[in-house]
C-alpha cells in the first residue's frame, strides 16, 4: 500500500494549524507522517496524533513558500506527498483519495477545496457542518464527475491541495527557490512538469475545507513579491504570470506593467485599495474576478459608476 506523507506550510494562525492536525486524526487511512514547514522562530504546540508530526524550522527572511516545500519533501519518508496549505481541514477520505490515485497514477493530483465562511471552525467542528455552508470558488473549476480527468493547461495548477509521488517530486527538481514570497511558484512549477512530461490531473475526491482567514485578491498585500515574481517568470520562460492580478494592479494605479520594460510599482496600496479587494467574514473567500469587473466598468465609465 501507498505510504503518504502529508506537508503544509506555516506561520502564525496556530488554530488554523491544529485543525489540519485534529482532521488528519480523522482520516479513514492514517498518513505515514505529518510534516510541518515552520516559516517563523517558535514552533506550534499541537495536539497528539496517531502518527509523528514533526515540524522542520524553515531559516529564511521572508516568506520562502518554494524552498520549505522542497525541504518537507526532501525529509519526507512516505512514497506519496500529499501538500495542504495549513488553513486547509482534510475531509476524512483525502489521504486514501490521493494514495489510491498516486497508485496509479505518476503525475501531479490536484483536490477538491471548498471554501468556509467565517465562525465555521468555532468549537468542536463537523464535518457535516462544514458541508451544509462551504462554498465552490467561483474563479475555479469543479472537480469531475468521478475519477480522474486529465488538465492540458499547466496555469491551472494551484498549490493549496495537491499531491504527487516523491520520487518523481524531486525528479523534476522540486520549486524553483529564487520565488520569494507570495505568487507565482506554483505556475513555474506546473510549467516545469508540463515541460517534463509529467502530467497534471483533477480528481474526484481529496476533499479539503478551507478556513476562514482575513486575505485581498488581487493580493494587493503582497504587491512587492507578486511583481518581483512575476519579472522572474518573465526571465525564465519569456512571458509574464499571474496577468489577471498584474491586469488589477493597473486598473487600480498601482504598476506600469507596460510591455517590454520591467514593472513599475508607482505607489503603495491605501485603505481604498485594501477595502475594495478585501475579504469580509460572510464571504467564504476573495474574488478577483469580481473585483475586476468593479475596475473595468469604472474604467469605461467614471462618471456613472459609482465606487
Amino acid at each position: 500500500m501507498t505510504s503518504v506523507s502529508v506537508v503544509t506550510l506555516a506561520k502564525g494562525r496556530p488554530d488554523h494549524l491544529v485543525n489540519v492536525v485534529l482532521g488528519l486524526t480523522r482520516q479513514t487511512m492514517m498518513p505515514t507522517e505529518f510534516l510541518v514547514a515552520v516559516m517563523q522562530d517558535d514552533l506550534y504546540d499541537l495536539p497528539d496524533a496517531p502518527f509523528p508530526v514533526r515540524q522542520i524550522r524553515i531559516e529564511a527572511d521572508s516568506l520562502p513558500l518554494a524552498m520549505a516545500r522542497n525541504v518537507a519533501a526532501g525529509a519526507a519518508r512516505g512514497d506519496t506527498l500529499v501538500f495542504l496549505d495549513m488553513d486547509c481541514i482534510p475531509a476524512p477520505e483525502l489521504v486514501a483519495d490521493y494514495a489510491g490515485f498516486a497508485a496509479t497514477f505518476d503525475g501531479l493530483l490536484m483536490g477538491e477545496v471548498m471554501y468556509l465562511p467565517g465562525g465555521a471552525t468555532a468549537g468542536d467542528w463537523s464535518y457535516d457542518a462544514f458541508a451544509a455552508v462551504a462554498e465552490k470558488h467561483s474563479d475555479r473549476r469543479g472537480p469531475p464527475a468521478q475519477g480522474l480527468e486529465l488538465c492540458a493547461d499547466y496555469r491551472c495548477f494551484w498549490s493549496l491541495n495537491f499531491a504527487m509521488r516523491r520520487d518523481t517530486f524531486l525528479r523534476v527538481g522540486g520549486f524553483d527557490e529564487r520565488y520569494v514570497g507570495y505568487g507565482g511558484e506554483d505556475t513555474d512549477f506546473g510549467k516545469m512538469l508540463d515541460g517534463a512530461g509529467v502530467p497534471i490531473a483533477w480528481i474526484k475526491g481529496g476533499l479539503a475545507y478551507h478556513q476562514y482567514h482575513p486575505h485581498h485578491m488581487p493580493p494587493v498585500h503582497h504587491l512587492d513579491s507578486v511583481v518581483r515574481n512575476a519579472q522572474l517568470f518573465e526571465q525564465k520562460w519569456g512571458y509574464r504570470t499571474m496577468g489577471h492580478w498584474l491586469h488589477a494592479f493597473r486598473l487600480m494605479g498601482l504598476i506600469d506593467d507596460a510591455p517590454g520594460r520591467p514593472i513599475r510599482i508607482l505607489r503603495a496600496p491605501d485603505d481604498d485599495d485594501r477595502a475594495l479587494t478585501g475579504q469580509q467574514s460572510h464571504q467564504p473567500y476573495a474574488n478577483t474576478a469580481t473585483v475586476l469587473r468593479h475596475l473595468e466598468a469604472t474604467a469605461r465609465a467614471p462618471d456613472t459608476v459609482a465606487a
